[in-house]
């Protein structure tokens, strides 16, 4: 049957105790629900996430993956391609600074790694190493800030370097421009 009413002083109790399901008041009068403040904290640190493995700004200990672009039916000036930008090598370093070495080795390519002895290692971001007989099978001997830097004398391969995002982008066959960092 029905239920008599209850005064309007009562505070009906709910599964959250004595005041019901925790709302917070806003502007107006109206309630809004705690679980709507929890999907947005949810969906600010999913696109947090996303945009740290994006950008590699967390990678794992002491790795560092430089992606490469290429310039198809075209040739390149300075960083500009004048054909079209497409995916190339990745190329992948891991300093080990106890051993005072860099293992290397492009991802994707049936060869073995390699690695540089000798180094002088700041992070995972910032080494310089002395060449070996290795060193044209990559495309630095020094990494600083993350960025690898060209070798004045030639002796590793030429590169021209695009953001994560970029190359996965190039490589979905979404052109983003004709334009490389190096």
């Amino acid at each position: 049957m029905n239920e008599p009413q209850r005064p309007s002083d009562e505070t009906p109790a709910g599964p959250a105790g004595p005041a019901g399901p925790a709302r917070h008041a806003m502007p107006g009068g109206k309630e809004f629900p705690q679980k709507l403040i929890w999907v947005f904290l949810a969906c600010a640190f999913g696109a947090i996430a996303l945009y740290a493995w994006a950008t590699d700004y967390v990678t794992l200990a002491g790795e560092r993956t430089v992606y490469t672009a290429a310039c198809e039916k075209g040739t390149w000036v300075a960083n500009r391609c004048t054909g079209m930008l497409v995916p190339a090598q990745r190329y992948r370093f891991r300093a080990l600074k106890a051993r005072g070495e860099v293992l290397f080795w492009t991802i994707g390519v049936p060869e073995p790694s390699s690695k540089y002895t000798g180094c002088t290692i700041t992070s995972g971001r910032d080494w310089s190493c002395p060449a070996n007989a290795d060193v044209a099978r990559t495309i630095t001997l020094t990494m600083k800030a993350g960025d690898p830097v060209a070798d004045p004398q030639g002796r590793t391969r030429a590169y021209h370097s695009v953001p994560k995002v970029k190359w996965l982008m190039l490589r979905a066959g979404i052109s983003l421009g004709a334009t490389a960092n190096e």
